[in-house]
C-alpha cells in the first residue's frame, strides 16, 4: 500500500528536497505541501495523507498548533494522520508539548536520507519514532518542571506484571529489541505486549506510553 505524505515547512528548499527524496520511493507518494501550519491543516483536510512531516517553528501557525488541530479535529472531521515533527535541534522546547498533542515522533532535519524514509514508514505503520535523545529530553523535562507523583494511577491496575515491566522499559527509552533481550522474550512477543498496553490504557502510540509512564507514577525521573 502506498503511503500518502504531505510536507509542511516554511523553507521551500526543505520541502523540495524532502519531496524529491520521498517521491523516488515506490511505496511513498507526496500528495501535497504547505509553507505554514495553517495551510498545512487545509492541505491535509483536502488530501487525507497517512503521514504529515511537520516543521516545528513556522509563521502563521506553528507545528504544535497545527498538530493539535489535526489530531483533535472539529466534529465531522474523522481523518487523523500520523504527524512526524521536523526540528533542527533534538532538544527542541516543543518536544513534550508536541508529544502531548499527539505527534508520533521527531526527526532531525539533517538526518540521513535513509532515516527520513525509514521514519515515514515506521510512523505510517502505527509505531512511534522516539529517539533516545528525545526520551532523555522528556525525562529531563519531568525532572525540572513536574512534581514527582507519589501514588500510582489506578489505571495501572489494568496491566499485568509483565505489561508493567514492558511499559517501564519503554519509558526508559529501550527499543523493542532491547526489551526483548532484557526480558528474554521474542521481539514479536514484546510487540504483542506493547499493543495490549496501548489498548488497555487507551494510548495512541509509544510516545504517549512514555508520557503516561511518568505521569502515572510508574517511573520516577532519576531512577535507573
Amino acid at each position: 500500500m502506498t503511503i500518502r505524505v504531505i510536507i509542511v515547512d516554511d523553507q521551500s528548499m526543505v520541502r523540495a528536497g524532502f519531496a524529491a527524496l520521498l517521491s523516488a520511493q515506490s511505496d511513498i507518494d507526496v500528495v501535497g505541501e504547505a509553507p505554514d501550519g495553517r495551510q498545512g491543516v487545509e492541505v491535509c483536510r483536502s488530501t487525507h495523507p497517512d503521514v504529515v512531516l511537520m516543521d516545528v517553528r513556522m509563521p502563521e501557525m506553528d507545528g504544535l498548533a497545527a498538530t493539535r488541530e489535526l489530531l483533535d479535529p472539529p466534529p465531522g472531521v474523522v481523518h487523523r494522520p500520523k504527524v512526524l515533527m521536523l526540528t533542527t535541534f533534538d532538544v527542541d522546547d516543543y518536544v513534550y508539548a508536541a508529544l502531548q498533542a499527539g505527534a508520533s515522533g521527531f526527526l532531525l532535519k539533517d538526518a540521513p536520507p535513509a532515516d527520513l524514509i525509514g521514519a515515514v514508514r515506521v510512523v505510517a505503520a502505527g509505531e512511534a519514532l522516539l529517539a533516545p535523545t528525545v526520551t532523555k529530553r522528556l525525562i529531563e523535562d519531568f525532572t525540572r518542571t513536574r512534581p514527582v507523583r507519589r501514588d500510582r494511577s489506578p489505571r495501572l491496575k489494568s496491566l499485568t506484571p509483565r505489561e508493567l515491566e514492558v511499559l517501564e522499559l519503554i519509558a526508559r527509552g529501550l527499543s523493542n529489541q532491547e526489551i526483548a533481550q532484557k526480558l528474554v522474550l521474542a521481539e514479536q512477543t514484546v510487540k504483542t505486549h506493547i499493543g495490549r498496553v496501548l489498548a488497555k490504557l487507551g494510548l495512541r502510540d509509544r510516545a504517549q506510553a512514555v508520557i503516561f509512564a511518568y505521569e502515572s507514577g510508574l517511573v520516577t525521573p532519576g531512577e535507573q
